[in-house]
């Protein structure tokens, strides 16, 4: 008597159990090939399907709330592994239902109902194949058939990004209360299905604008969060401005602010703001900072200005009485770049924790 192809053996004395599971944006739930004993509804959030290659990864898709994931591993008859990889873009909740659970549930269906099912299963397994079998130059190759340096952001997709937001929000855009809303939907018809940018990948970059204050999400009528509001346009143009001139300069040209000299520009333009009359050049003290640096343990020096020496935001550090420290800021322009060198170095951030 043949058995149901529905019905599975026990994977083992320790059975998964089901539950709802919170993960940290950028928090693994598996990764290709890992042993499988569960599949996930989504109830909150993102996740980011891919595979690995080469230093890359090829990007599959993205799923949201009410989907499906993990289901496919129990329709594999060989052996109950993961076909990709999945990462939380953002901080998502998910529902755990162990295999043993579901197996339970399907045993009650109409045995009609269990061969619809494991048909399209089948039929779904074998189309994932092809796909395999046909995936492209995703990752990009050098010179003897090397893995170039893998890039999830490069310079020309947030030059289009960029691009595209300004526009969508300014043909699109409505106009409330001092505030400019865009619907996703929208912005998705022009990120994807004109400019082809794969969907996991400005979905990444809204996300990285929401985390550094330069966009908002709100919810939309259903209770969805697709409203993205910003209270100036022309934010986007500003970033495009800046991004567009690093992608046309020579390597050696282009702005490089280290992380720690990001966060000692970041207090000297605190300490301005509580000065009533800006000037294009304005004198910081500098002692102050550093001495609560030390004070908080934390390793920032002097030292650390070096690349806002070299890009012309700073002048040289000047040691008056009592060795307190002082330097003239070309504060315009400190104000004018600073935004983009957050998002800049949050960008390499992005890069560099992909690629890892």
């Amino acid at each position: 008597m043949s058995t149901s192809p529905l019905k599975k053996k026990s994977p083992g004395k320790a059975q998964k159990k089901s539950g709802l599971r919170v993960l940290k944006a950028g928090e693994n739930l598996f990764h290709e090939n890992d042993n499988a004993s569960s599949l996930y509804i989504i109830q909150k959030g993102q996740l980011r399907l891919f595979r690995p290659k080469g230093k890359g990864f090829i990007e599959l898709a993205i799923l949201r709330a009410g989907e499906v994931i993990g289901e496919m591993a129990y329709f594999d008859e060989g052996s109950r592994r993961r076909s990709c990889s999945a990462d939380a873009m953002i901080e998502t909740e998910i529902i755990e239902i162990s295999f043993n659970a579901f197996g339970k549930t399907l045993e009650g269906l109409n045995p009609w109902f269990k061969t619809i099912i494991n048909t399209l299963a089948d039929r779904l397994r074998k189309t994932n194949e092809k796909v395999k079998e046909l995936e492209s130059n995703s990752v990009g190759f050098a010179a003897g058939g090397k893995v170039a340096n893998y890039k999830f952001f490069n310079n020309a997709d947030i030059v289009k990004m960029l691009s595209v937001l300004f526009l969508a929000f300014k043909a699109h855009g409505e106009v409330k209360d001092g505030r400019v809303d865009l619907h996703k939907d929208r912005l998705k018809f022009y990120m994807k299905d004109i400019f082809a940018i794969m969907e996991v990948k400005y979905e990444e970059f809204i996300n990285l604008l929401e985390t550094h204050h330069l966009i908002k999400i709100a919810e939309d009528e259903n209770k969805l969060p697709k409203i993205l509001r910003v209270q100036d346009v022309n934010v986007f143009k500003q970033q495009l401005a800046f991004f567009n001139s690093q992608r046309m300069v020579a390597d050696d040209k282009k702005l490089i602010i280290s992380n720690k000299c990001e966060r000692f520009l970041k207090r000297v333009l605190d300490q301005f703001s509580e000065v009533e009359e800006k000037k294009d050049k304005m004198m910081a003290k500098l002692s102050p900072i550093l001495d609560d640096f030390k004070m908080r343990n934390v390793p920032i020096s002097e030292e650390d200005l070096r690349d806002a020496l070299d890009a012309g935001l700073m002048e040289d550090i000047m040691v008056g009485e009592g060795n307190t420290l002082t330097s003239v800021v070309n504060y315009k322009e400190l104000r004018k770049t600073f935004p983009s060198i957050v998002l800049m170095n949050a960008i390499k951030k992005v890069n560099d924790s992909k690629s890892s």
